[in-house]
């Protein structure tokens, strides 16, 4: 049985939104009890439109608010810090927006201070949750993909809605710290959260906007077990939000489209204009709506994970420690940029496996002379076969015809 659970939103943009939309229209039994903004006139605007019945311009005074149980933060990222610790003082479950800080350092004293008290933590990375992005983890996890050897994962749109995402003390960077950390949870998720991350490789630039902060950048993530995650970022580009993830396996291969192609396409000329989804760009010519936002962009699982490991008492998909580690490959990824080298990932705290490259799943025996390098099937129907001489090294290849 769901218990009822009263919750202080901290936040009144997007963000705050998204999740508030989500838990008054969905799950239901759970409900925004008190809203904080810093601008007072916000706060007080956004607790009319969804029926919230206290509202602030105090964060200490929602936190703290005795009526609340739960803290979910959706303010700018130089404020997560401050907020996670009085939850932490406050003894309440305390849920925070992606990326959990500005760097490892604010995200480890994050995590110590919720572990430390003993108060549940989840970390809202909402890319994690869609349901056939669980349903693809749930295959990998079975093998049906093999080891994964690489994971692309790409999110790219315009930019930002708010003026804070586009400062960089108030955000802690750019794109990479805006979408690279979606992008880095996912490959972590696909490659096994509990293989060490050891050295990134990352270039980053300003390209489009007149800002401080990078609007672009590509990286490399290298794991202890030698599977490689790669991101790509942009507030630059052009045609809505482009959300894309590759998976590449030994026995198979993973391709997920979450927003430019979710099987709704539909054109018009403008005439009656309108949102058509989040960073859409236009509502003329052909446009990808959405159907629900909030399922798509894995809101509503993500909530449901969260609330039932509170009433369950165990730990949700993502929580604090996992944030810390993204937190901890971003930090490599911004010294790598300037370095323009591979640079190792500083983790304080590592509760993962301890594994070396497993090189030894690329060695397919063929006989006790050769190993297999590949085995294709020819248009003529016979079967050609490439052959390493283990003793040797040299590659041959080899015809032979099956029935």
């Amino acid at each position: 049985m769901s218990k009822e659970h009263k919750i202080t939103m901290l936040g009144t943009g997007l963000i705050g939104m998204f999740y508030t939309m989500t838990l008054h229209n969905q799950r239901g039994v759970d409900r925004v009890h008190m809203v904080y903004s810093r601008n007072g006139e916000k706060a007080k605007q956004f607790a009319k439109d969804w029926n919230i019945p206290k509202w602030t311009n105090n964060m200490s005074e929602a936190i703290n608010d005795p009526d609340t149980d739960v803290v979910i933060v959706g303010i700018p990222n130089n404020l997560h810090k401050e907020a996670v610790l009085t939850a932490a003082k406050a003894g309440k479950a305390v849920l925070c927006t992606k990326p959990l800080a500005r760097n490892a350092a604010e995200a480890k004293e994050m995590l110590d201070a919720v572990e430390k008290a003993g108060v549940f933590n989840g970390y809202l990375e909402d890319l994690i949750y869609p349901p056939k992005t669980l349903k693809s983890l749930e295959s990998v996890k079975n093998g049906e993909i093999g080891k994964v050897l690489w994971c692309r994962s790409r999110e790219t749109h315009s930019g930002p809605h708010s003026d804070w995402f586009w400062d960089n003390e108030q955000a802690g960077g750019g794109a990479i710290v805006d979408l690279g950390c979606h992008c880095i949870e996912i490959s972590r998720n696909f490659i096994g959260k509990d293989i060490r991350p050891v050295e990134v490789m990352c270039w980053a630039d300003t390209l489009v906007h007149p800002i401080d902060a990078e609007d672009h950048g590509v990286g490399l993530v290298r794991y202890e077990n030698g599977s490689i995650g790669q991101f790509e970022v942009s507030w630059g580009f052009q045609g809505g939000m482009d959300l894309r993830d590759e998976v590449s396996g030994t026995e198979g291969t993973i391709w997920l489209n979450h927003f430019l192609r979710t099987g709704f396409e539909m054109f018009t000329t403008g005439a009656k204009g309108g949102y058509v989804a989040e960073k859409s760009g236009s509502d003329a010519g052909w446009l990808f709506p959405v159907g629900d936002e909030a399922h798509e962009m894995g809101y509503i699982t993500m909530f449901h994970d969260m609330f039932n490991a509170i009433d369950e008492n165990r730990e949700p998909i993502e929580t604090f420690y996992d944030g810390y580690i993204v937190n901890a490959i971003m930090d490599a990824c911004y010294i790598s940029v300037k370095s323009k080298k591979w640079e190792p990932v500083n983790l304080e705290v590592w509760r993962g496996k301890t594994v070396t490259t497993e090189k030894s799943d690329a060695e397919t025996w063929f006989d006790d002379q050769y190993l297999l390098v590949k085995k294709e099937r020819m248009p003529d129907g016979q079967t050609k076969l490439i052959l390493k001489d283990k003793e040797s090294g040299k590659i041959i290849q080899k015809f032979i015809t099956e029935e």
